[in-house]
């Protein structure tokens, strides 16, 4: 198919697609066809949970696609720093896949980061979600990085192994070791945005001096820098075993509390165990009933954490990433 005649089967395909800003009174439609986005996982989507509270604030913007009056799709896009923008939320009401809703959303939201001044949007998609990374690649997005998340366990500081390391709080040697590291280079610069959740921006300096200040910034001292992580937030969420737990026990905790950092960067795996020590410290001291840390998704790294004993996810994530300069 030459190009000419490419572009002219999308716009076909997308004719009769509107969109507009999302509404507060567009909640039912939304929520009708995202109860149950992936009916062969377990747990169900988080949109219909938080839609109200979603689509308000500042420098973001959640656009729906309407065909025949109806609401077709959805998805939202969010400015993390003065050139990134984050895409989250894509989804297509089942009853018009294949008119080109994802295309027309995912345009509209490059076009409104762009008016912003962003000049590259971001995504994650999860491994196992194939529809949804053929999805991306089609609507503009190249393959960024990819990563696992670890979970150290609160109540186990000091199993992960025996070291010689100190931790420090320097973010000066961070950043150091950062730029040169061999995580650096596996994800590309990213790590857990301090802000909005479940997405990746560039790390900063600001950044590591932030954590330093809160109280939040691990650094391995060992002959020189051999790692670091940093605690970016602190929340609490339904518990995993909330719903199934005996109505008749006297005390049914609803919530686990959760701590996350935005990333972990080591040398090898001895600097990895004291990582995971003063991750286990500091989540205990903050009384978590669960932790999660961004490690590269490789080889090396994710062995590493299995070797410490550490609790590390089935699956990894992918990042894709749009330049809006184009």
């Amino acid at each position: 198919m030459t190009g000419a005649s490419s572009e002219q089967s999308e716009r076909s395909e997308r004719a009769g697609v509107e969109v507009r800003e999302a509404r507060h009174d567009d909640y039912e439609e939304v929520a009708a066809f995202t109860q149950n986005t992936w009916p062969e996982r377990d747990g169900g989507d988080y949109i219909p949970d938080i839609y109200h509270d979603w689509i308000d604030g500042e420098e973001r913007h959640t656009a729906v696609a309407v065909v025949d009056g109806e609401v077709a799709g959805l998805a939202q896009t969010v400015l993390l720093s003065d050139w990134e923008a984050w895409n989250q939320g894509l989804r297509v009401n089942p009853e018009f896949r294949g008119r080109g809703v994802s295309v027309a959303v995912t345009e509209q939201l490059f076009e409104w980061a762009r008016q912003q001044g962003a000049t590259v949007a971001r995504n994650m998609v999860f491994s196992w979600n194939v529809a949804g990374l053929g999805q991306s690649r089609a609507t503009g997005y190249d393959p960024v990085t990819e990563f696992r998340w670890v979970h150290p366990d609160p109540d186990r500081a000091g199993d992960a192994g025996d070291h010689d390391a100190e931790i420090t709080a320097d973010p000066r040697a961070a950043w150091r070791y950062w730029t040169d590291s061999e995580a650096r280079d596996e994800l590309r610069g990213l790590a857990l945005d301090p802000d909005e959740s479940w997405a990746l921006s560039e790390l900063t300096r600001g950044d590591l001096r932030a954590a330093a200040d809160d109280g939040g910034l691990f650094v391995v001292q060992n002959e020189g820098t051999r790692g670091f992580a940093h605690r970016i937030r602190q929340y609490e969420r339904p518990a995993a075993d909330a719903d199934d737990a005996d109505s008749t026990a006297e005390e049914t905790p609803e919530t686990e509390r959760w701590v996350e950092y935005g990333v972990g960067a080591w040398a090898n795996a001895e600097s990895a165990a004291a990582l995971f020590d003063a991750i286990a410290r500091d989540a205990a001291e903050l009384d978590a009933d669960r932790t999660r840390v961004l490690v590269p998704e490789s080889p090396r790294f994710v062995s590493d954490a299995a070797l410490c004993r550490v609790e590390v996810a089935d699956e990894p994530d992918f990042v894709l990433g749009a330049d809006l300069t184009s």
